[in-house]
This record gives structure tokens, sequence and C-alpha cells, in this order.
């Protein structure tokens, strides 16, 4: 029988091995951040600005951390958050700061804690809000969202008590942050600017929502927001009769409640002022007052029907405002007062700045714009191009990575797969064949058809059709096949350009068309390799058609065209087997080799003497020359030439092209600091690879570099931007050295869904397992 010391020594034992337990298991949980903000159903713009930033952090990041907001509340506003109860902060309340500290401090599973700074947020709590980041253990980030010039000394030391606290500051523009590092005297290596996040918008009709709204045939000025005082929308209407003797069609829309502090100490008392106002300038035809907290939809729908956008605050402190950039970001033409955030990015051109409260200046500005389309045009252009990097996508990139940067990789990104969305892919389509260009993401009939897109949109569509058994996608199917049918000459090769009167163009005489001839057989190959799910008529002529083309093919020698050819005689051949098409793979295969032989050597292991574009496709053709005739000389080539391509166009955590700018020549180092130039097509192409290298060489770390070149997509790349629209379902057609080409054409978007699909059934790497597959250890590992 154990004594009494003997029995208390167990248990202490046993309480201390359940505490070691405790303490492992709450190490390996999801990281946790805590963001201490106003938020929704209380009604303020850093309350909208924090859902939509925590909606696009779960969005874009939903298995690398868990989000706990702490709602900011006084006494006289309080709220029911969702169906959960959360912690609170009761800034009236000096216990409440002491209580949401603990709460943090006892939590091992938070890694870091952000909060929303705005002054009139804290009111007279600000030392109460030092005091919690200080007796915070946790490392705390500090979002200011006014950063006021010129500060008295006891602001400027506030501040600076502040930076020194927190482990890091976010501002929404440079003038901000050159303000805090020349008025504050804080450390440039403190601060991280992260422009306000912006909607991605489809760019909808503009007449077609005039005509929803009841607006068909006016010229539409706009505002919207929490309505006060200090949005002096009076100066819009002094300047309204000028405008309107000049533009008889013209409607203001006056969109926002009045905000909830102003209705609690001034009652209505401003909107009755400007609607006696609207009666007192014979108006009431020309203003109409939308008074609502508009449902985002909505309010995104009324920015797009906008002809020109009006900003009037009288705050020329005002660092930055979530309304202005939500109306950039619709592509409205903007004319503002000089608030530092509109003199940032009016400089590009996107609208015009006018004096405070100068409602002459205004009525000038707004007629200019309402008189010249072409100006209003280049505005909206410019305003599109400027936001682009500030969606909210790119937004949540932003702070993911400060985030991973300040939990010292405690916390690491894990990117988020978006759901298939074939919205694009059905708008460039025509019953005639997927349109070639696109201006954003409006079709451009006038560019034309190519057999090159179609026959790369059939093979993504046989992959959707695969996946989903989605019986749409067979019309879809039918109508790229049926394109790749047209270009199909008597003489047996294929044409590339059609009109968009569909007449082949003269470029088919000018242009070399082996490419657009391979990808033709690649394509026709993947539609017959899954014959038993499409119609037997369509598999029919399509395989009359492989066969009669085939019979040329032996006339192409160019590399990749060769390449292409192997790939749609590999697929063919999976559900037709026969000693005919291993002939033509073995021809074609020997051809390659030939070339691999003639250009290889000691540090260069490759088929010419550069790497150009759509290179992955060369080593996958060899790999399927090997699957197919079992001959272990592909085996090696194709495998020794890829792993050399990899080693050129991968580094630790990313993934860098060959770029369209600059060719890698046999005895150059690498390409990987050459910027810009980087296409869809070719890390669609390297995943395609990826993915069959992987099937025949597993656990060689394959399936994790396709990760990285997705990820690609999703902004793991040089400008940690989107590449991919999710709202649109279109990609962007290309990522250059300081922007990304916002149009949404054929070629881009058929290869992302390219990429999309052959991710369906990659499991993640574990993150643990990465190190040892990765060629190096990075700052951060990338995963989705």
């Amino acid at each position: 029988m154990l004594t009494k010391n003997q029995i208390s020594s167990t248990f202490k034992h046993r309480k201390n091995n359940q505490k070691k337990e405790v303490a492992s298991v709450e190490n390996n949980s999801t990281p946790e951040i805590v963001f201490i903000a106003s938020y929704p159903p209380r009604e303020c713009g850093i309350a909208t600005y924090s859902q939509d930033l925590l909606k696009a952090l779960k969005s874009k990041f939903n298995h690398s951390f868990k989000i706990k907001i702490c709602p900011l509340e006084n006494e006289n506003e309080n709220h029911v958050y969702g169906t959960t109860s959360k912690p609170k902060l009761n800034i009236d309340c000096a216990g409440s700061f002491s209580s949401i500290t603990e709460n943090i401090n006892s939590n091992s599973n938070i890694k870091l804690v952000v909060i929303q700074h705005e002054f009139g947020l804290f009111k007279t709590k600000e030392a109460e809000l030092v005091q919690l980041i200080n007796d915070v253990t946790k490392p705390v980030i500090i979002a200011f969202h006014t950063v006021l010039p010129n500060p008295t000394e006891a602001l400027q030391l506030h501040i600076q008590e502040i930076a020194d606290s927190v482990a890091s500051i976010i501002v929404m523009t440079k003038s901000s942050a050159k303000i805090l590092m020349e008025d504050y005297a804080i450390d440039s290596k403190k601060i991280t600017v992260i422009a306000h996040g912006t909607h991605l918008v489809s760019h909808d009709n503009k007449e077609d929502l005039k005509n929803k709204y009841q607006l068909s045939g006016r010229k539409v000025l706009s505002t919207f927001g929490l309505l006060s005082s200090g949005k002096s929308i009076e100066t819009t209407l002094n300047a309204l009769p000028e405008i309107v003797a000049k533009n008889h069609e013209v409607i203001f829309l006056i969109m926002g409640k009045t905000h909830p502090t102003v209705v609690k100490n001034e009652g209505e008392n401003y909107r009755n002022y400007l609607e006696n106002k609207v009666v007192e300038l014979h108006l009431e035809n020309n203003v109409r007052f939308v008074n609502s907290f508009l449902p985002l939809p909505d309010l995104l729908e009324y920015l797009q029907l906008t002809d020109v956008y009006l900003f009037t605050s009288k705050d020329p402190n005002q660092a930055v405002s979530g309304t202005f950039s939500y109306a950039l970001s619709c592509g409205c033409p903007i004319i503002s007062t000089p608030i530092p955030h509109a003199k940032e990015v009016l400089n590009n051109e996107c609208g015009i700045t006018i004096d405070f409260g100068d409602s002459v200046q205004l009525a000038h500005a707004v007629t200019d714009l309402l008189n010249n389309d072409e100006l209003r045009l280049n505005c909206s252009l410019n305003a599109l191009h400027t936001m682009s990097a500030t969606a909210w996508e790119n937004a949540a990139l932003a702070h993911g990575l400060l985030f991973e940067k300040i939990s010292k990789n405690q916390i690491q990104l894990e990117y988020a797969v978006p759901p298939v969305n074939l919205n694009h892919i059905k708008k460039m389509t025509t019953q005639f064949g997927m349109i070639q260009f696109s201006k954003i993401n409006q079709p451009d009939l006038s560019s034309g058809y190519t057999l090159d897109d179609n026959a790369r949109a059939l093979v993504a569509m046989c992959q959707y059709y695969e996946a989903t058994n989605d019986a749409e996608a067979v019309e879809y199917i039918s109508i790229y096949f049926n394109f790749i049918q047209y270009c199909f000459q008597y003489n047996g090769f294929f044409l590339n350009y059609v009109d968009e009167a569909k007449e082949f163009t003269p470029q088919n005489n000018e242009t070399n068309l082996n490419d657009a001839n391979g990808r033709a057989i690649w394509a026709l190959g993947y539609l017959l390799s899954i014959d038993s799910k499409l119609p037997d008529s369509l598999l029919h002529e399509a395989d009359l058609i492989f066969q009669t083309s085939l019979l040329n093919m032996l006339e192409i020698h160019s590399t990749r065209s060769m390449s292409f050819i192997i790939k749609g005689l590999y697929y063919r051949n999976s559900k037709q087997n026969s000693r005919r098409n291993e002939i033509f793979i073995t021809k074609l295969a020997d051809r390659l080799v030939q070339m691999y032989l003639h250009e290889t050597d000691k540090n260069w292991k490759w088929f010419e003497s550069y790497l150009t574009y759509g290179n992955s496709i060369i080593p996958e053709a060899m790999l399927c020359a090997w699957l197919t005739t079992n001959d272990k000389m592909y085996k090696e080539i194709a495998k020794t030439s890829f792993d050399f391509l990899l080693s050129k166009t991968f580094n630790e955590n990313s993934i860098k092209i060959i770029s369209n700018t600059s060719w890698l020549h046999n005895g150059e180092k690498s390409n990987l600091k050459q910027l810009g130039g980087e296409q869809p097509i070719d890390v669609a192409y390297t995943i395609l690879a990826l993915k069959k290298f992987n099937e025949a060489f597993p656990n060689q770390g394959y399936d994790l570099k396709m990760q990285i070149a997705f990820n690609w997509f999703l902004g793991n790349n040089h400008l940690n931007q989107i590449v991919y629209n999710p709202c649109t379902g279109g990609s962007y057609d290309g990522l250059e050295s300081h922007n990304v080409n916002l149009n949404q054409g054929a070629e881009s978007t058929v290869s992302y869904l390219m990429a999309r699909m052959t991710m369906d059934d990659v499991v993640p790497t574990p993150i643990e397992n990465k190190n040892a597959l990765l060629l190096g250890k990075g700052e951060h590992e990338v995963a989705y």
C-alpha cells in the first residue's frame, strides 16, 4: 500500500504531467490574433474597415491563424456581436482595460495583438491605452488612422510613448509615415505603410446600373459616408446651380445616414440644414438623399454608376478616407479637397483637387469633367490602375506578412485556395469561341479569336468537367472544339487567327503557326483522354481531326511544338493505346534528345542554348515519352532537365519564371533577380509539369513547389499582389516590375483555371515537413 507521501508525490507528478500535456496541446494549436477595434454593428468608418480587413484575412489565410475581435464600446453605445459573446473593451471603464490585458496574457495561443487607433475612439482614455500596451506580454501592432502634423509637445510625447511600446506601427499613406518620422521622430523601421483596402468590383455596365436605380439619362455626381458637418456637403450644393445651368441632367446623390454620435449630440440639424439649402437653391430635381447605411453591394453599384465622385472634407489633417478609396476602386473620376490622401493619389491623374470650401472651383472642375468624356475615361482607368494594389486581398497579404515577421514565425502563412469561379471564362466566350483580349475585365471583341486560346480553353474546361461532372461544361467544351475544327484546313494544318467577323486574318501568313498546331494536338489528345464522359459524336470528330493532322506533324521541328504534340499523343494513348502513337512519340522525343545532347554541358542541362517561354512543357513531354515507351533515356533527360529548370526559377519560398523581357542564356547564373515580364501561362505550365513529375517521382518536393507556384497567383510574388482576381474569376495578364497588368485576357484567365484545376487533388505539405523539401531555408515558408 502506498504511503501518504507516496500518494502525494504521485499526485503532484501526475498534475505536472497534465500541465505539460496542456501546454503542449496549446503550443500546437492554431495561433490567435486579437484585434481591438470598433466593429459592426457599430456604425463608423473604422468598424467597417475592421470588418473588411478581417474578412479578407480569413479568406486569404483561413488555416494560418484564428482571429478574435475585442470590440470597442462606451457606456452609451452597447451592441450584440453575433451569436457568441466576445470580451469587450469599454473605454469608459478603467477596469475594462486591465480585464482585457489579463485575458490576453493568460491565453498562450494568442501570439499578436492589433489595435485600430483613432483619437476619437479613446477620448480621454489614451493613458489607459498606453498602460494596456505596456502590460500586454504579446507583441502589439497599432494602426494609426489619423496622424496629426505639427503636434504639441504633449501629443508628441504620447505618440512616442506608444511607439516605444509597440512592435510595429501601421499607417495608410506615405505622408502619414513621413509625419511620424519628421514630426514625432519615430524610427522608420517601426513603420509599415499599408494602404486602406478597397473592394474588387466586376465593373458592371454603367447604363444598366443607372436604369436599376431610376437614374437613366442622368449625369450622376455622388458622395457617401456617415453624414456630419465635417464633410462640407454644402460646398457642392452651392456649386450646383452653376453646374446644372450647363448640364440640366445632373443629379447629386448624398448617400449615408447621419453619424450616430452627431445624432446623439446634435440630432439631425446638419441634414435639415442641407435639405433646406436644396429647397432654397431650387435643386429639388437635382439632389437625392439616400438616408441609410448602405449595404456594401448597393454602395459599390452606386459608385460604379457615378460619373464624378465628390469628396469635400474640410479637415486638412484627415490622413485617409475609406470613402475616397472605395470611389477610386470603382473607377470614379474624383474631385477632392487636398487632404494628404488625395494629394498622394490624385497625382496619378485620377482626378482634380480643389481648395477647401471653394464652390467656384468645384463647379468649374465638375463642368470640365462632365463635358469631356475622354478625360473622364482616362481618370477612371488611371484610378483603377492606381488602386489595384490596394485591393483588400493585397491589404490582407501585407498584414499577413507583417504578422509573420512580428511573431517571429509563430504565425506562418498558408494561402487558401479560392473556389473555382468560371464567370470570366463564360464572359469571354461567345457561341463561336473564346475572345482573345479584354480591357480590364470587359471582353474586347475587336481583338478577335485565336486557336491558341481556344485550345488551352478546351484543356482547362475538360479538366473542370473531369473534376465536377458539371453538365454545363460540355457546352463550353463543344464551343472550343468547334473553334479548333473551324481552324482545321484541308492540308491537315491549323490556322490560328480569326477576326470578329469570323474571317481568317493575314497574320496567319506572317506568323509561325507551329506552336498553335502543337497546342491543337495537345488539346485534342486531352479531350480524347476523357472519352467515357463526352458525346460520341464529338469524340469521333475530334479523333478524325487528330489522326488527319498527325500526318503532317512530323514536319514540325520547333522544340515546344514537338513537346505539345508529344503530350497530345500521350493523352490519346492513355485511352487508345496503339503502336502508332508510340512510334510518333519516339520520333519526336528522339529529336528532343538530339537537341539536348547538342546543347548540354557540365553546367547547362537544357535543350537549347537559352531558356525562353513555356520551358516546362519540354521536360514534361520527355516524361510523357518515358511513361509511354518506358525508355530510360527519356526518363533521365526529363528529370535532369526539369530539375535544372527548377533550379533557375525557384528560390526558397517563391517562383520567378523566366521573364519575357529577358531570356536566360547559357553562361548566365540566374534570372531570379530580373523583375517584370512574368506571365500566368508560364506559371500554369510549370504547375502542370510539376504535377506530372510528382506522380512519377513522389516525395521529392515537387508537390511543395506546386503549392509555391500556385501561390504566385495569390500574391506570393515580388510585388506581393494578387494576380488572380477572385471577384471576376479572371487572371491579370502579367506581373511587371512595379505593377500588375489589369487586363484579364483569355490566355491568362485560362492559364489560371488550368493551374487551379491541377491543384484540386494536391495534398498540402505539412509545415513541419517543408524545410526538408525546400532548396534552402528562407525567412518564411509559404504554403496554402
